[in-house]
């Protein structure tokens, strides 16, 4: 057997191997109560020790966990995974008429964005340009520290837990308006808790400010941010307090939209 064969045979085994998994979450998901290894391994057509090692792999990363009796059932990682990725659908359904809003409104481009480590991820936006959505910035991803939405979402997390989230952060200084250090980072997000609102004032481009606010869920929980920005000609000092006030009342419509209760 050739190298090349001896390859492609350890990928289709791992192919397989994906599949089975698959199969086993699959047929776990329509079992509330749980199943035990001999069950499953009829169901899905496998070996008992294939089906265990295999559960046992699932268990491990928490996508399968196992009952006092012996019995296996969809595990807390699944649940959260899929409840991550359908939230975030609801989230935007709801935040659209919103983002629109801002923009319609202000005469601003408007981002609706999620956290994702120390990055900010741009989930949806509406240009003042144009009715249709620049999707070539959907996905995009900008560093939290030096952005309002990313210091909305940040303003949730106490002392320690910004410490640790962000120890990998070089702060590195876009412009010379950039937070440049975690200290600094500290009094900006006091600054952020006590107004309710974030200001990106060209701390990440030179010439454009962005103005942010938190959106909450149900729990309380910041669970994305919405904004507002432009050129500074435009997003003048003196639309500063206006606008933030503003995008905080919408950000609060939308909260509420969400299921949150001040």
């Amino acid at each position: 057997m050739g190298k090349s064969e001896a390859i492609q045979q350890r990928e289709d085994r791992g192919v397989q191997s994906i599949e089975r998994a698959l199969d086993i979450i699959e047929v776990l998901a329509e079992e509330r109560a749980g199943l035990g290894v001999t069950e499953l391994a009829n169901r899905v057509e496998l070996h008992k020790s294939t089906a265990h090692r295999l559960l046992s792999t699932l268990a491990r990363r928490n996508y399968v966990e196992k009952n006092e009796s012996g019995t296996y059932r969809i595990g807390l990682k699944l649940i959260e995974a899929v409840s991550c990725h359908i939230n975030s659908l609801e989230l935007q359904t709801e935040a659209r008429p919103y983002i629109v809003d801002i923009t319609s409104h202000l005469g601003l481009t408007s981002h609706l964005g999620i956290l994702d480590g120390d990055e900010v991820v741009y989930i949806e936006k509406m240009d003042v340009v144009s009715t249709m959505k620049m999707y070539s910035q959907i996905g995009v991803r900008v560093h939290a520290y030096c952005s309002s939405l990313g210091k909305c979402l940040l303003s949730s997390y106490s002392k320690q837990e910004l410490n640790f989230l962000l120890k990998d952060c070089s702060f590195r200084k876009l412009t010379p308006n950039t937070i440049a250090c975690m200290e600094d980072f500290h009094e900006e997000m006091a600054k952020v808790r006590r107004q309710g609102w974030a200001l990106d004032d060209e701390e990440f481009e030179i010439g454009y400010r962005c103005i942010g606010a938190p959106i909450y869920d149900y729990r309380g929980d910041v669970i994305a941010a919405i904004s507002a920005s432009g050129d500074i000609r435009i997003l003048t000092d003196d639309r500063i307090e206006s606008t933030a006030e503003y995008v905080k009342q919408v950000a609060k419509k939308l909260s509420r939209s969400m299921g949150y209760i001040e």
